[in-house]
């Protein structure tokens, strides 16, 4: 199939009956909330240019977090823009920017690995974040990228099939937004040094947000969708492992050799 068939594709479903709309708006207002989110979680360093809890940047993290921040940014912000898109008719701009979309991905990826365990490296310290050292929670970003990276994948290899393809990208959005809904402290501190904590960590509070999309899709189209379930459920189902995993000595050795 080419670009014609793609953007035949989104035709069809504008000329889908009125209550498919709902559902089109729907990914618009949840990517409004996962940038409201972002925002929040990592307003420090967006106003005031520090890291969280009001630290200071490490010098030899400066110029990365920046390129990290600045492509994450992009990513949301592309993520509010392409649905916006689709609801108003522009499918070519849509596909167009949907190209630039893989090449960001890409690039958060990368960035985000070595972003990860740069931070371990310049600025190392001996207390607990959610029960774990710094180098067991290296667990939580790095597997957060590979789980946007499967989902970002499946997204674009189902781009002409928006039952799929929508579902998945907001699935990789949910991921990214882990590490700003961690620091909202709101979100946080009911369940802090709980057994939830222990079993889900600093994944939960962006799995409640995942959970009331999913409420939110079955009430406007009156059933689940079932491409989102299905990956949702890995999310928490994987997120008591993620954190076992961070806690057990392989895991250990191997972040010892990442930071080096």
């Amino acid at each position: 199939m080419n670009e014609t068939s793609t953007v035949k594709s989104y035709a069809e479903e504008a000329n889908a009956p009125n209550k498919s709309n709902p559902m089109r708006l729907f990914y618009t207002v949840a990517a409004a909330v996962l940038l409201a989110v972002t925002f929040i979680g990592f307003q420090q360093f967006y106003l005031h240019g520090r890291a969280v809890g009001d630290r200071p940047i490490p010098p030899k993290a400066q110029l990365l977090t920046v390129i990290h921040g600045v492509t994450m940014s992009a990513w949301i912000i592309l993520f509010l823009i392409q649905p916006w898109l689709i609801v108003s008719g522009n499918r070519r701009q849509h596909i167009i920017l949907g190209r630039v979309g893989a090449i960001l991905a890409l690039a958060i990826i990368g960035i985000g690995v070595f972003m990860a365990i740069h931070s371990v490296r310049v600025s190392p310290h001996d207390g607990l974040f959610h029960g774990l050292t710094q180098n067991q929670f290296l667990a939580i970003p790095l597997t957060d990228i590979a789980k946007f990276a499967i989902f970002v994948t499946i997204g674009v290899l189902a781009r002409r099939r928006a039952e799929i393809h929508r579902p998945m990208m907001l699935l990789a959005t949910l991921s990214l937004a882990t590490a700003a809904a961690a620091r909202i402290g709101a979100l946080t501190r009911p369940y802090y040094e709980t057994f939830l904590d222990n079993l889900f960590g600093p994944l939960l509070p962006i799995l409640v947000l995942g959970g009331l999309f999913l409420v939110a899709q079955r009430l406007l189209a009156h059933r689940f969708d079932r491409y989102y379930a299905l990956g949702f459920a890995g999310l928490v189902v994987t997120a008591p492992l993620i954190m076992s995993l961070a806690r057990t000595e392989a895991w250990g050795r191997f972040a010892a050799f990442l930071v080096g």
